[in-house]
């Protein structure tokens, strides 16, 4: 059954309104509008990705006032940080989301999320043998994806003698 409009995301505002008030914060409108873009947003995001998307809708909320506000939403646990290794730090929806892993092509940035049962198993597996409790992980895998593995055998079985694809720019007008 759908839910009726208000009532979208009701128990992730409950929680992240109990948190900022546990925090001696306030509710703002801007809040609001940051929570509910990046709860209706299934992509990993930036900051600066989604204060480019709260932008659209009002230009006056500030980038600071998102970043803390995802600050803010990782420590309710509706959001978590991850990183692919470019340097930059995402978002990712938390809350009653099943955990999942990641593969990052180094070649055009894809991130396919994934779970596998099996690795799962072996992780829980090798923590019992080192007598380790883990508390949460993150498995991320760098390569390259199906698409770019097929560009890059294509651009490696070109003739010998063949003239590589290069796109030049002309000073002349057409």
């Amino acid at each position: 059954m759908a839910k009726k409009k208000g009532e979208e995301f009701q128990q992730e505002k409950e929680i992240f309104l109990e948190h900022i008030q546990n925090a001696g914060l306030r509710r703002t409108s801007q809040r609001d509008l940051i929570l509910e873009i990046f709860l209706k947003t299934e992509e990993h995001l930036t900051s600066e990705d989604l204060y480019w998307l709260v932008q659209k809708k009002d230009p006056g909320v500030g980038q600071t006032t998102v970043y803390r506000t995802l600050k803010l939403l990782t420590e309710a646990g509706l959001a978590r940080e991850v990183r692919f290794g470019d340097g930059k730090t995402y978002y990712e929806h938390h809350y009653n989301h099943e955990h999942h892993d990641h593969m990052i092509c180094t070649e055009c940035g894809l991130v396919i999320e994934f779970f596998s049962a099996e690795i799962e198993e072996l992780q829980d597996k090798m923590a019992e043998k080192f007598g380790f409790t883990p508390t949460h992980h993150s498995l991320r895998m760098w390569g390259v994806c199906e698409a770019c593995g097929a560009r890059k055998r294509e651009l490696q079985s070109a003739p010998s003698g063949a003239q590589p694809r290069v796109r030049v720019k002309s000073g002349v007008a057409d």
